[in-house]
């Protein structure tokens, strides 16, 4: 038992750029997400539904509960996303995490989650794509050149290997430039920007939207601009996909189903087809993936707890063994 303040020792902290520093490979993020949803497929999770407010339009902060027995990883995400904030040079993902000690409940860690989120969100994407995707997929369309549109692309290159061309567009002519640029000097793969977002989605084997988060989106995807055999994964809820275009799937998964009825009882989603299955079940075997090439399938990714607190945990064990990070007395 504790028996006096001194006792509760320090936590450590480590901004964005200590957490950068440790240069994790996205292929262990990969790994440790994995890992988070295969328990989460035996239930040996727990992960409340994220409540949040929202101080402005289109804004949200939330609160992230997770706690993963196997990994010892317990902890919350306090995130928030505003849409406005690339007008005034801020990144729209901000936020920070605390792990606690799941023996005494004691922080322990309290960490920058910018990096967190964009490298997860992308794991995760990786992982639907692995179970989902055509394994001969070569043309993959990006629609939202930010962050989530690169860890998404060097996620889907550890996966994806058949990979040779990407179709991105974006709204920002400038965006849309240095990711031209960037991603094809960082991955070795042709970027070629297009001017519509139907150019994005046409005759593309995978397709990722990275645009806001909006609660009355005005979506421009239609049914018929996605391909037979192809596979999309909005990261941005169904602000570009229109209803019949969701609806047209023959397959529709999530990350978790009740987070999509939460999100639901909030207002968003207009209306999603029947759930054929969870990531964790694909990830487990416990359902099949893509059992025909010509099927369309999307897997409406949320974004879980569980997975910022897998790679939470993957860099406070790195950093403690670098040494890396700022001493903070409780």
């Amino acid at each position: 038992m504790v028996s006096s303040m001194s006792s509760l020792g320090e936590v450590l902290y480590l901004s964005r750029l200590e957490v950068e520093k440790l240069s994790i490979p996205v292929r262990e993020v990969i790994q440790v997400v994995e890992e988070a949803f295969r328990e989460k497929a035996e239930g040996r999770v727990e992960m409340p539904p994220k409540p949040g407010i929202h101080p402005r339009k289109d804004a949200f902060i939330h609160a992230m509960p997770a706690y993963i027995s196997k990994m010892g990883a317990a902890g919350a995400k306090w995130v928030s996303g505003f849409p406005g904030n690339p007008e005034r040079g801020l990144p729209y993902i901000l936020g920070l995490l605390i792990l606690n000690d799941p023996e005494t409940g004691i922080p322990i860690c309290v960490m920058d989650c910018t990096w967190i989120t964009a490298k997860r969100t992308g794991a995760a994407t990786a992982l639907a794509a692995k179970h989902l995707a055509k394994q001969d997929a070569t043309v993959l369309g990006v629609l939202g050149c930010g962050v989530q549109g690169r860890s998404n692309l060097e996620a889907l290159m550890v996966v994806c290997k058949n990979l040779e061309e990407v179709r991105a567009y974006d709204v920002d002519r400038g965006s849309l430039d240095s990711y031209t640029n960037e991603m094809a000097d960082q991955h070795g793969v042709k970027i070629v920007p297009v001017e519509s977002p139907r150019r994005a989605v046409d005759h593309c084997d995978i397709v990722i939207t990275a645009g806001p988060i909006l609660r009355h989106p005005k979506p421009v995807i239609e049914a018929s601009w996605f391909k037979n055999g192809g596979f999309t994964c909005p990261l941005d809820f169904d602000s570009y996909w229109k209803p019949e275009a969701i609806h047209s799937m023959d397959k529709f998964c999530t990350d978790d189903t009740d987070q999509l009825k939460y999100y639901k009882e909030l207002g968003y989603f207009s209306g999603t087809p029947h759930v054929y299955a969870e990531l964790s079940e694909l990830v487990s075997d416990k359902k099949p993936g893509r059992e025909d090439p010509a099927e369309r399938i999307m897997c409406m990714n949320l974004g879980l707890a569980i997975e910022d607190m897998a790679t939470a945990h993957l860099i406070y064990q790195k950093a403690e063994k670098a040494g890396i990070g700022t001493r903070l007395p409780l």
